[in-house]
């Protein structure tokens, strides 16, 4: 309590260190969001003082905080976790008309040694009480429900559209669409469409920081557009912060418990909740990894399917270089994503030259008969291509080795170079062992552990 008096004087004394969380972001809320001092929906736009009539803006949350602290003597713990706080001041200011603070709030008296004069009471309203506790769970409840409403009315919403912020391609309908394309086609995933929330805001937000030339991952800011675009594709910063929590409120994973972020959610040990009768996986079906064409969006669960398919409809046979070109798994696993990146730039991976769409590079690869023709080894077998151009890339989970190891053949011949016993005289003639025997080792002296 001494501490939360001294840094809240301290606020208004002018110092920056505030143990309170920030209530509000300098852009607009979703309704429902996570940190205290957004707008939480119709009927919580103001902060009630429970001990008086003033009445507050909810984004001068933090005045109404200290006017408790200050004029009241009442401090409410862990603010930052209470789900709806304007509800929740509302519910108090009922209850504290019927009893006095003394019946709800821990009573904490400050310089108990001093001199009386000096000696001060604070009350500590938490979670302790059971029906404080109750209402935080309550809330925490409600706003859950109104994210998980919230996310069913953008999912069924087909009124959105909005372009790209990495390209000029415009979507429409379902969000999941635009999402999709940006993990798909610039590398850029903010997780599964499924598990975000007010996406609006959130594309909102990410288009701001990139509006004001801002990288999206260390928040460094640029002097042109140019730069910015190096530095993320150099960086490998086409990603948001996890550690950033002004992006915890886009997901709904952090609507689930009271007070628990993402991460300790994530990293929560689930095996004390497992019945070791449960032990039988029999019925476990594991989910198929579904390979995807090089030139169309096919897909298929086996690599012989996929290579049917690409032979049937493309003309590329991948078997056939295989064994022309004698390549392992890991020169495989580089042609692949050599070919990906190509088509990916709207380039001929067999002529390199550029075109405006991938359509137009498609049709000139069939229509030029370059689908089978590959550059020199030298251009795709380098290590970059080690690295897969799409990060789920099916493809090469189920590309395969060698049909010799296919078949659990041995590796291929190596060939083993004899030694060269042709002089075994003069071997034996120079062996250590003869100077050995010439020269013996005087014994070693008899201790009495001998």
């Amino acid at each position: 309590l001494t501490i939360y008096m001294h840094n809240v004087v301290g606020r208004e004394a002018g110092h920056e260190d505030s143990i309170l969380e920030a209530l509000s972001f300098p852009e607009e809320e979703p309704p429902g969001g996570l940190a205290v001092g957004t707008d939480q929906g119709p009927g919580a736009e103001a902060l009630v003082c429970p001990l008086c009539p003033q009445t507050s803006p909810l984004s001068e949350a933090e005045r109404v905080l200290k006017h408790l602290l200050l004029d009241h003597k009442l401090v409410v713990a862990d603010v930052k976790l209470i789900a709806d706080l304007p509800r929740y001041m509302s519910y108090w200011k009922g209850r504290f008309l019927d009893q006095p603070l003394t019946e709800y709030c821990s009573v904490i008296k400050t310089n108990s040694e001093g001199p009386v004069e000096k000696q001060e009471f604070y009350f500590l309203l938490c979670d302790v009480l059971p029906e404080d506790r109750l209402l935080r769970e309550q809330l925490q409840q409600r706003r859950l429900e109104e994210t998980l409403d919230q996310q069913q009315r953008e999912r069924d919403d087909t009124s959105f559209q909005r372009v790209c912020m990495f390209c000029s391609e415009e979507f429409s309908g379902n969000r999941a669409s635009l999402l999709n394309h940006m993990a798909r086609e610039h590398a850029f995933s903010v997780g599964l469409p499924d598990n975000i929330v007010y996406c609006t805001q959130f594309l909102d937000h990410l288009q701001m920081k990139l509006d004001s030339l801002q990288c999206l991952y260390c928040e460094k800011p640029f002097r042109d557009k140019t730069t910015l675009k190096d530095h993320m594709r150099k960086k490998s910063h086409r990603r948001i912060n996890a550690k950033n929590h002004e992006y915890d409120r886009f997901y709904v994973i952090n609507y689930l418990e009271m007070g628990r972020s993402w991460e300790e959610v994530q990293s929560e040990d689930d095996r004390d909740m497992v019945d070791p009768a449960d032990d039988d996986w029999s019925d476990w079906r594991a989910h198929p990894v579904r390979a995807v064409c090089l030139f169309c969006e096919q897909q298929a669960e086996s690599m012989d399917r996929m290579y049917s398919h690409m032979e049937d409809a493309h003309g590329f046979h991948l078997r056939q270089l295989k064994t022309r070109l004698g390549l392992r798994f890991y020169q495989q696993v580089k042609l692949v994503n050599y070919i990906r990146r190509e088509l990916h730039q709207c380039r001929c991976y067999g002529c390199q030259e550029k075109f405006g769409s991938k359509e137009e590079v498609l049709q000139h690869i069939m229509a030029a008969g370059h689908v089978m023709q590959l550059p020199a080894l030298s251009v795709w077998d380098q290590p970059q291509y080690f690295f897969p151009t799409y990060e789920n890339d099916g493809l090469l989970c189920v590309l395969v080795d060698s049909e010799e190891e296919e078949e659990g053949a041995g590796p291929r011949d190596v060939p083993v170079i004899a030694e060269d016993l042709s002089d075994l005289k003069a071997l034996r003639d120079s062996s250590v062992l003869n100077q050995l025997l010439r020269n013996p080792q005087p014994p070693l002296p008899r201790t009495r552990w001998s």
